[in-house]
C-alpha cells in the first residue's frame, strides 16, 4: 500500500514552522526535506526517522520499524502529536547534512 497524497500533506501540514518544507514522491513514497535535508520517509501512510542516539531520549517510547523490505530500524513517529514531530525535527535539522548531488558518469568512448 503506498502512501496516500492527502496523508503526506497532513505530515507536511504538521511539519509546518520546521523551515523550508518539500516532499518529493520516490517509489510511491515520500521523502519530507526541511531546508533540502532529507529528514523524514514516509511509508504506506506511516512516518519514519533514523534512530539516532540523539533522537534516543525524545524517542524512547516510540515504537520501530522499516520504511521498506531491506532497511535498517527506523523510529516511526506519530504525524498527529505535532509537538513531538516539531522537537525530532529541532534535533534532526542540524545533524542531517544536506545531501551532495550526484555527478553524472560521462558516457563511455567508443
Amino acid at each position: 500500500m503506498a502512501t496516500s497524497e492527502a496523508y503526506i500533506q497532513y505530515v507536511c501540514d504538521q511539519a509546518a514552522g520546521a523551515g523550508a518544507l518539500r516532499c518529493r514522491k520516490m517509489f510511491g513514497e515520500y521523502m519530507v526535506y526541511i531546508n533540502e535535508k532529507p529528514l523524514l520517509t514516509v511509508c504506506d501512510d506511516t512516518v519514519y526517522v533514523k534512530c539516532l542516539p540523539e533522537l534516543a531520549e525524545e524517542l524512547a517510547d516510540a515504537q520501530t520499524g522499516a520504511p521498506y523490505e531491506g532497511a535498517k530500524e527506523h523510529y516511526i513517529l506519530d504525524a498527529d502529536d505535532r509537538e513531538k514531530l516539531l522537537r525530532v525535527l529541532a534535533i534532526l535539522e542540524p545533524l542531517v547534512p544536506v545531501p551532495q548531488p550526484r555527478r553524472r558518469k560521462a558516457p563511455k568512448a567508443r
